[in-house]
């Protein structure tokens, strides 16, 4: 935090599958001065909208002096947010947004029109980088997504076409970018591996590799790695020059 104080919006997410280890972090965010604390839902067992609600205002009641934002990611975490659960939560003062990751970009829409009820102001945040300006032309105030460090360039330049209106590149852009994360997939190794690697090779920063059981680039990896390579190559080149 003291690196990155003024210069970025740092979000802590601070979930784990109790309550009481999610509260010890939250507290520790909030020790260090984050801009805000995020968490996904209990996962693995199939809780009631009143027991999540209560999970995640026990971690903001951790920190009670920084904002909350609701981390949406059924397809991983095995429940979703709905309209009945968000509005329990906005009870909650400080909670001001939602990091969704769901892919109908419908839920973006449904809960910005339901988080700006009142004066209150709600953010809500694209998480699918492939539907990155569908998120942005319905409603999200910006994105958080994963494939943005290996190519941080062209989502700057893809916000930028979308603010100026260009929609016809802005959806050109966006298929490239697409096409990158498609490649970032098509290995043996998991997506943040590969994003590792392609950093190492492109931008020389050697950060290892991801945590088991996540599974780690190998030589096998090689050819799906140097195709998303020169494909971010080409598009840099195109778009960014």
């Amino acid at each position: 935090m003291e690196a990155a104080q003024g210069k970025l919006t740092v979000i802590a997410h601070v979930a784990c599958n109790n309550t009481r280890d999610s509260q010890e972090l939250a507290r520790h965010a909030e020790s260090l001065g984050v801009d805000a604390i995020a968490s996904i839902p209990p996962i693995y067992f199939r809780l009631p909208d009143r027991a999540i609600a209560q999970y995640w205002n026990d971690i903001s009641a951790a920190a009670p002096h920084t904002d909350f934002i609701i981390y949406n990611i059924p397809q991983l975490a095995g429940v979703a947010l709905t309209i009945p659960l968000l509005k329990e939560m906005l009870k909650n003062p400080n909670v001001i947004g939602v990091k969704n990751s769901s892919m109908p970009v419908q839920d973006i829409q449904m809960f910005k029109d339901e988080g700006t009820r009142g004066d209150r102001p709600f953010v809500v945040f694209n998480g699918p980088d492939e539907q990155f300006i569908s998120g942005l032309m319905i409603g999200a105030d910006g994105g958080i997504g994963g494939t943005y460090g290996a190519m941080p360039e062209l989502f700057v330049k893809l916000y930028g076409l979308f603010r100026d209106g260009k929609w016809a590149e802005a959806r050109q852009l966006q298929y490239d970018v697409d096409n990158i994360i498609y490649a970032l997939c098509a290995g043996k190794c998991n997506l943040y591996a590969a994003i590792k690697e392609v950093l190492r090779r492109r931008e020389g920063l050697d950060i290892g590799s991801v945590r088991p059981p996540l599974a780690a680039y190998t030589a096998e990896d090689d050819a799906a790695i140097a195709h998303a390579v020169s494909l971010i190559d080409l598009a840099m080149k195109r778009w960014v020059g």
